[in-house]
């Protein structure tokens, strides 16, 4: 008989678990991990809307795509066109990159398959008497290193020549240059820290789902079991 068991802690870390999978894809599919130098508008190039001069624009580079800014010379405008550079994996700008897409999508891979269990661990909590909520905390360990291998070999990729023509040639391995980090670098990071967030607090979802207070329930024979 299955029993939907609902606590406080099981909930949090079901939750947790599918916005860090969510926000370590979004950051890898997004351009914005690098913010490139400004590149000014000439002085023919007018605001329409303002009549001034338009904003300088800084180009972004991300791990297989990029955002520039694309002229219209015939409707006196600019638009932004963002998509990917390279057409297949062995076009990505640097070898490094190309590892660090490896190790972010192994590690997104096995975030988003323990997102999607999580969802069932309210109505199974183990599996051939192995809790899901154990098993569950050390994929998101394994996925959490994978991520860190990621992101400590993705600034080695920085002197690749594309990331040059970006931040200036003043760029090189784990130097910036005229760029800066943008969102989806700190995205990543912070997705990384709540994996291994998640990893320790899948053992107090597993103590909270085997409790005595559940266990009582369970005699009882309630099915939906809701718990503090």
């Amino acid at each position: 008989m299955c029993h939907v068991i609902v606590t406080c802690r099981s909930m949090l870390w079901t939750l947790l678990s599918i916005v860090v999978a969510f926000a370590e894809l979004i950051a890898f599919m997004s351009a914005d991990w690098l913010i490139g130098r400004a590149k000014p508008s000439s002085s023919e190039e007018v605001d329409n809307r303002t009549g001034g001069s338009q904003e300088p624009y800084r180009p972004t580079l991300g791990i297989y795509g990029r955002c520039t800014r694309i002229s219209h010379m015939q409707f006196s405008r600019r638009d932004t066109l963002c998509g990917p550079y390279a057409e297949n994996f062995s076009e990505i700008a640097s070898g490094f990159w190309q590892a660090t897409a490896i190790f972010l999508a192994m590690g997104i891979m096995i975030l988003c398959t323990v997102a999607f269990v999580s969802v069932f661990t309210m109505c199974v909590q183990s599996i051939m008497k192995k809790s899901i909520f154990n098993v569950c905390g050390l994929l998101q360990g394994i996925a959490g290193l994978f991520l860190i291998l990621g992101l400590i070999l993705y600034p080695a990729g920085w002197g690749c020549q594309k990331a040059i023509s970006y931040c200036g040639p003043y760029a090189s391995a784990y130097k910036l240059g005229d760029c800066s980090l943008g969102w989806a670098f700190y995205t990543a990071i912070g997705g990384t820290v709540l994996t291994f967030i998640c990893a320790v607090f899948s053992a107090q979802a597993e103590i909270a789902t085997s409790s005595d207070k559940v266990q009582e329930e369970i005699e009882e024979g309630k099915n939906l079991i809701c718990l503090l």
